[in-house]
């Protein structure tokens, strides 16, 4: 069950973890299980959207698995939720993990405290684009997204990343 409840991480955290090419969690460090409030054994080898919280639009984990996939990093700002049904809001750097012959064996996302100026845009903007996904879809969303960022003249990763600096 989802409360109000709110984690906030720590500004000293680096939140991290690795997953397989799936999706699956290979690796979790200490601040990440604390925060989500699970033991390794719990989450290892669970999709890593076993804690994504429901207030996430899915045009971000599209944007995120168009960029990786491409062996592109992305920038994002997630609500994640905690097993005792809180939540807790990041600012994720996600990866593609490569072997020595270039080929994708895994991702891998670091997360830090989100600056708090950018969650007071961001969480209205998610907002619009779920309600705009549930009318229309998630290419739906995408397009309203892309209008957004068009009308900035900036990229996905450069919105984002001039959100942290504010």
């Amino acid at each position: 069950m989802l409360t109000n409840n709110e984690h906030e991480v720590d500004v000293n955290a680096f939140l991290v973890s690795k997953t397989d090419t799936k999706g699956k969690i290979t690796y979790c460090n200490e601040p990440f299980l604390e925060i989500v409030g699970a033991k390794q054994k719990e989450l290892l080898g669970k999709p890593h959207n076993i804690v994504r919280h429901p207030d996430m639009p899915r045009v971000v984990f599209k944007i995120l698995w168009e960029h990786i996939q491409e062996k592109r990093e992305v920038f994002a700002y997630v609500k994640n939720k905690s097993f005792d049904g809180g939540f807790y809001w990041v600012f994720a750097n996600v990866t593609a993990s490569l072997d020595a012959g270039n080929k994708i064996v895994g991702y891998y996302s670091v997360r830090r405290k989100p600056n708090e100026k950018a969650i007071k845009i961001i969480e209205p903007l998610y907002k619009e684009l779920l309600e705009i996904e549930k009318r229309g879809g998630i290419e739906a969303s995408f397009k309203a997204l892309n209008e957004i960022l068009n009308e900035k003249k900036v990229t996905y990763n450069e919105f984002i990343n001039n959100l942290q600096r504010l």
